[in-house]
Parts: structure tokens; C-alpha cells; sequence
């Protein structure tokens, strides 16, 4: 897959809602009946990320959840790309990106949205072809007036903002002309997942569903 190949994906991919889950889970047995929650309050993309042992088996389990496109985030190496793409992972979300990851998704038929930091990391991106980004850690890295700032020399590329995101800030973000949705672990907080608390979810889901951009 080629890098504009990945990015057409990754557009609409981010353009199906304002905000895509940023997820960790310790116990995939949660997994289908919040990917079903999450979905159903209108937030289609799911990032799974590679932090926990669960994680491979939690995609596969939200893989079969109709309406919903999973993906894996916290990819760091080839290794990771061929895992996470075995497991049924549609997407991949790193929070940097080096040539030998890069590589690997290119290899391996996976839509990576890779991350930068700065300037210089967006450039780089775009010259090889990647036009859509995470900004990430966006709060950390100077949050709304960075993003603005980089928007203006560098419009060919749009961000997707991760990091800090909360449902407080994210109408900022999405008011950015480069942002075309923001990732975010507010719509899945940790105690309503261990509680299986869906339709707790499947309300904060629709809130988040609603923001304009």
C-alpha cells in the first residue's frame, strides 16, 4: 500500500466521526460489548492500543462487531504491523514514525496514521507521501496554538490531535481548519469498562458524536 493509498484510507477513516477512541483494556473479554457500545453512540473508528496483553486478542474480538473499524495503535515495530494485521486490525496509529515502520505497513497492506511532533516530523512525513498525521502528544506539545501555527506553512497536511484531548478541549482542536477529528480515551473510562457499564459508554459515545468541526 502506498503512502497516498494509506492516507486517502486514513481521511475517511477519520472523517466517519469527530473522535476516534483511544482504548486500553486488560481484559478482552470487554471488548465486543464495548466496541457494540462505542458504535452505537456513533463512534465507529476504534484505536486498540498495543499496551496490554489483551490487546491483540481484544482487536480480534471487535474485529466481528458490526459498524465498527478497528484498528491498533502503539505500533512500534514490523512486528507489531504483522500481529496487529493478523489479529484484523483495518488501520494503525503510531505515536512517531521511523522508515522500518513505515516500511512495514507499507509491506504490509496497513493504513498507518503516524505521528509527529514538530515541523520538521510533519515535513518529513509529507515528502513521503503521508498528508494525514496524528499530532501527538498534542496538550504536551503546545495543544491548539501549535497545531494552528504548523497549519499555517504546512496546509497539505491534516492532524489528527491525540494526547490531553478531553471533551473540554476538543471543540478547539476540531475548529482548526488541519483537524479532521481528535482521539480521545474520555469516551471509555476505565471504571465504566471494568463495571460493563455499555450504555454509560454508549452516552458518552453520543456526546462526543456530536461535536461540530
Amino acid at each position: 500500500m502506498t503512502p497516498q493509498i494509506a492516507s486517502e484510507k486514513n481521511r475517511a477513516l477519520c472523517l466517519m466521526a469527530p473522535v476516534v477512541p483511544v482504548l486500553v483494556l486488560d481484559d478482552a473479554g470487554q471488548a465486543a460489548g464495548l466496541a457494540r457500545a462505542l458504535v452505537a453512540g456513533g463512534l465507529p473508528a476504534l484505536e486498540v492500543t498495543l499496551r496490554t496483553p489483551a490487546a491483540l486478542d481484544a482487536i480480534r474480538e471487535m474485529a466481528s462487531v458490526p459498524g465498527g473499524v478497528v484498528g491498533a495503535g502503539t505500533l512500534l515495530t514490523p512486528k507489531d504491523v504483522e500481529m496487529a494485521k493478523a489479529a484484523g486490525a483495518q488501520f494503525g496509529v503510531s505515536p512517531g514514525a521511523t522508515d522500518v515502520l513505515l516500511d512495514a505497513c507499507e509491506a504490509n497492506d496497513l493504513p498507518l496514521l503516524p505521528g509527529a511532533a514538530t515541523s520538521s516530523e510533519a515535513m518529513r512525513l509529507l515528502e513521503r507521501g503521508y498528508t494525514v498525521q496524528k499530532f501527538f502528544p498534542a496538550e504536551a506539545n503546545g495543544g491548539v496554538p501549535a497545531l494552528k501555527a504548523i497549519g499555517a506553512p504546512i496546509p497539505q497536511v491534516s492532524f489528527c490531535p491525540t494526547g490531553g484531548v478531553s471533551l473540554k478541549n476538543a471543540p478547539d482542536y476540531l475548529g482548526l481548519s488541519n483537524t479532521l477529528c481528535v482521539g480521545g480515551s474520555w469516551v471509555a473510562p476505565k471504571d465504566m469498562i471494568a463495571a460493563g457499564d455499555w450504555a454509560g459508554i454508549t452516552a458518552l459515545a453520543a456526546e462526543a458524536a456530536k461535536l461540530q468541526r
